[in-house]
């Protein structure tokens, strides 16, 4: 959990963030499944009104298509921005519980609609470090990474390796994910450009490389490595730009279970430096197993990333 300045992790806690929000109304949904022919459709969500600035999610992964709702929320919210992340425990699925209007609930997704002006907007800064060039996916099959630039996944990832730097090479062995880019028509792609996803393993055999997520022919990837140094630098950089332009009173912070002090060595250091450079005390929120923020007006779930939703003074 993450409030008064600290961040706890590993263990039991509870973190409470009151506010007093003269002019905004909440409005409280929760979301669910049902199956309709061959497919699943996602139930509950509330129609966002004139006034809607943002709606909060918090979804069960284990139980809630979270990615898949989050890519076709912009479209279908019109522009609405999503802003939240995926709760998840010690004991995983026996950990999730969320509450909504009183009652407990334990599967799904739970969120409330923020309307009214005093709602600023929200911050989203990422953990990891492009290693390696741009690369185009040649040839995938589901969650599986077949060809790159036309060679053999594997054999990619092979080369990469071997031609890192010590450090970097050290960087990838605790850790490499991949890259996928958020807009494939933008001149470059450079760090903050791509949704982060881990490699979930590899196979010499079929040449594949198995990504957390849906990948296409056409993507542009390129390998990741977390980095403290960088991500320290983009959320400082992040949060003084956004503290240039608005006068932030309080904020809500998801940050990603990869943080703390798996990164940084320190679990507070994002509610640290929210509270450092934007002024602000009332910061609270908790560890996420994936967070949701939008980047360039698109909604999407994220990985090693600190989302902040930020309330005027």
């Amino acid at each position: 959990m993450i409030g008064g300045g600290r961040g706890v992790e590993g263990q039991g806690a509870v973190s409470v963030w009151c506010a007093r929000l003269p002019g905004v109304e909440l409005t409280p949904f929760q979301l669910d499944t049902v199956l309709e022919e061959d497919h699943l459709a996602v139930v509950g969500m509330r129609e966002p009104g004139p006034l809607d600035r943002v709606a909060i999610l918090l979804a069960n992964p284990y139980e809630f298509p979270t990615q898949a709702f989050v890519r076709e929320s912009t479209p279908a919210l019109g522009g609405l921005p999503l802003v939240g992340g995926m709760a998840d425990g010690l004991r995983g699925e026996e950990s999730v519980r969320l509450f909504c209007d009183g009652d407990v609930v334990d599967s799904g997704a739970i969120g409330v609609l923020v309307g009214g002006e005093g709602v600023l907007g929200t911050v989203v800064s990422q953990g990891c470090r492009p290693i390696g060039p741009n690369m185009t996916v040649t040839k995938a099959e589901g969650n599986l990474l077949l060809e790159l630039a036309g060679t053999n996944a594997y054999e990619k990832l092979e080369g990469l390796l071997d031609s890192l730097s010590e450090e970097d090479r050290e960087l990838a062995a605790q850790g490499l994910h991949v890259g996928l880019a958020i807009d494939e028509y933008a001149d470059k792609h450079e760090q903050g450009d791509f949704l982060i996803r881990a490699l979930a393993g590899v196979d010499p055999d079929l040449g594949a490389l198995a990504v957390g997520d849906m990948v296409e022919v056409g993507q542009t990837v390129r390998f990741q490595v977390r980095d403290a140094g960088t991500a320290d630098e983009d959320l400082a950089r992040r949060l003084a730009d956004f503290g240039a332009e608005h006068e932030v009173g309080a904020g809500l912070l998801f940050s990603c279970n990869g943080r703390g002090r798996a990164l940084f060595s320190q679990a507070d250091h994002d509610v640290l430096a929210v509270r450092r450079i934007l002024g602000v005390d009332a910061v609270a929120g908790f560890f996420a197993a994936g967070e949701i923020g939008p980047v360039g007006g698109v909604n999407h779930v994220h990985g090693f990333t600190a989302c902040l939703l930020a309330f005027a003074d």
